[in-house]
């Protein structure tokens, strides 16, 4: 101790003061230390979670651009722009942002309708359609909106002036489907006023290609494909090519159309012998007997071409392929235009299907013997060729069916329900060889332009027909009544073509439900579907059709213990009043 005292001066008062000091130095380095690795922690832990949660690819989120954007009556149309490799976002991802161009400070966001991917593999993103004095971005919605990191539209385009899409054929043609040229349907235009123009960005001319144009007609013209195209990008990182179409003396069309070369088909034989082409919006409910129906005859390959649902339509499709159908969603945006829609499709069907039938979710095939659409269309076809062609198309009779008294939509589906129909055939509705198709690619109303060669062959109404119901429950047809799909039929509400055939008679151009609704349109009682549906889709123990949803069914069951019950208690309520009597 003595010796401690002596090197530490009086009464060890150094020694101490030394002590303190380095007590003091580390407890400062500790809480230094401590509060350098929470931060640290807390920093890098943000960062983990952020990967975590958006699968590991933060950086390739924040590059994600908008490449270009449609402005539709309702709806604008946003495609994203993404690097290679980066995650795609969701529906819940994002919020469309509107903006006001004088104070940027008014803004309101709301949820996109759908995220939706085309056949090209691009994403689209459905907004509503942009309000008068506004702008319109994207929010991701782990950011703050209005924060500067919103993805703003670039150019975006008119959509009666603009070149929309396109497919390269399989004899290397380009097919680009146009709007905005205002070509009489059914006719050919003369090919010497317009050109065909490839190119990643059309701001510069130096860069284009140009192409002669094979065809033109309606909305669709045919393009002599360059070599540089066919051969496809270099790299997988490569943006891919676009293609427009320049109107001599007049410029060149916007476009959002990359072209696409599909898989080559097989040359000896195709995997599917019939086909069927659609083109729908919101038919979740009807698909399944639409589909099923259908198989049970000898359809094998459904393409459904969805105009816009904003229904359960994916899940449905989703639920079909689990039963073992092979039915195909394509995302198709652009509104009126069912012959663009159909002309891609026989392009796309022509690797796959020997056959292929045009028709609606509300129209089935009656064939009365029992026989399928196959053997329809081979008995059609196993003759020696005509002096006029090889047979490369058949045309089936349509008859028009009504309410049938009807007042609500029926459970059991409309083979089951409707039984009341006009006594005259309407229009035919086509089955084609999509070899046999003209250039031009010309359709009105599901009937195709045969080429050179080719002619075609209508069976005969005993034989098979085509129920449409046209005009069902109010509640149901009212929904049609909004909107068209077709490109040359006028909308029910247009003061034109009132007279048409296409147009309820009667029903004018209001979409107000007349008094005799119901009981319209019944001219013949035709049940001769009816039955062949009851007897072979009817499950024999619980007396349903196989497509009536299961939701359904408990709904009943509660229904009718509901009105039990309901009857017992007014019955026990009289027999009171009664008694009281």
């Amino acid at each position: 101790m003595k010796n401690r005292r002596k090197r530490g001066g009086v009464n060890g008062g150094d020694v101490v003061l030394v002590s303190w000091r380095r007590f003091f130095r580390f407890v400062a380095l500790l809480v230094f230390s401590f509060v350098l690795f929470s931060a640290l922690f807390i920093f890098l832990g943000k960062k983990i979670n952020q990967k975590a949660v958006l699968g590991g690819s933060v950086p390739a989120v924040k590059v994600v651009t908008i490449h270009e954007a449609v402005e539709f009556p309702d709806q604008t149309l946003i495609f994203l722009n993404y690097p290679p490799s980066s995650r795609l976002l969701t529906k819940e991802d994002l919020f469309c942002v509107f903006s006001d161009v004088n104070d940027s400070s008014k803004l309101f966001k709301e949820l996109p309708f759908a995220v939706e991917t085309d056949d090209n593999g691009r994403q689209i993103v459905r907004c509503s359609a942009v309000p008068r004095g506004n702008t319109v971005s994207l929010a991701v919605s782990r950011w703050t909106v209005g924060n500067n990191k919103d993805l703003l539209v670039g150019t975006t385009h008119r959509w009666d002036w603009l070149v929309y899409d396109a497919v390269i054929d399989d004899d290397n043609s380009t097919v680009v489907f146009v709007k905005g040229l205002n070509l009489r349907p059914g006719k050919v235009a003369d090919v010497s006023r317009y050109e065909c123009v490839y190119g990643w960005d059309f701001t510069k001319p130096k860069l284009l290609l140009r192409a002669h144009v094979i065809s033109a007609a309606q909305e669709i013209v045919r393009c002599k494909t360059p070599l540089t195209v066919l051969e496809g990008p270099r790299t997988a990182q490569s943006q891919p090519v676009k293609v427009s179409v320049r109107i001599k003396g007049s410029g060149m069309l916007p476009s959002v159309a990359q072209p696409i070369k599909r898989p080559g088909r097989v040359k000896d034989s195709k995997p599917f012998e019939t086909c069927v082409c659609t083109m729908t919006r919101n038919a979740a409910n009807v698909l399944r007997e639409w589909v099923m129906y259908h198989g049970k005859i000898g359809v094998q390959r459904w393409f459904i071409y969805d105009n816009n649902s904003d229904d359960d339509i994916v899940s449905e499709i989703k639920n079909l392929e689990n039963r073992g159908y092979n039915v195909s969603r394509h995302f198709w945006p652009w509104i009126k235009t069912q012959e663009a829609g159909f002309a891609n499709c026989a392009i796309q069907a022509k690797r796959d299907c020997d056959w292929v039938a045009f028709i609606d979710v509300d129209e089935f095939f009656y064939i009365p013997s029992g026989q399928t659409l196959t053997d329809v269309i081979r008995n059609h076809t196993k003759a020696p060729s005509s002096s006029t062609g090889e047979i490369g198309e058949i045309r089936t009779p349509c008859y028009s069916f009504g309410p049938s008294g009807l007042r609500d939509p029926p459970r059991e589906g409309v083979t089951a329900a409707y039984t009341c129909r006009m006594v005259l055939p309407e229009r035919h509705k086509s089955i084609i060889r999509p070899e046999s198709l003209n250039a031009t690619l010309i359709n009105v109303v599901h009937h195709f332009h045969l080429r050179d060669g080719f002619t075609f062959a209508d069976v005969d109404k005993g034989t098979m027909v085509i129920n449409h119901y046209k005009y069902q429950v109010w509640d149901v047809f009212k929904e049609k009544f909004k909107r068209r799909v077709a490109t040359y039929v006028a909308d029910w509400q247009n003061e034109e073509n009132v007279g048409s055939k296409d147009r309820a008679p009667g029903l004018g151009t209001r979409p107000v439900e007349p008094s005799d609704w119901a009981e319209r349109f019944c001219e013949v009682r035709d049940t001769g579907l009816q039955g062949w549906v009851l007897e072979n889709f009817r499950d024999r123990k619980t007396q349903r059709l196989v497509w009536e949803r299961e939701g359904r069914r408990v709904e009943d069951e509660v229904i009718v213990q509901m009105g039990s019950w309901v009857d017992k208690r007014v019955g026990r309520k009289r027999k009171k009043q009664l008694k009281a009597q």
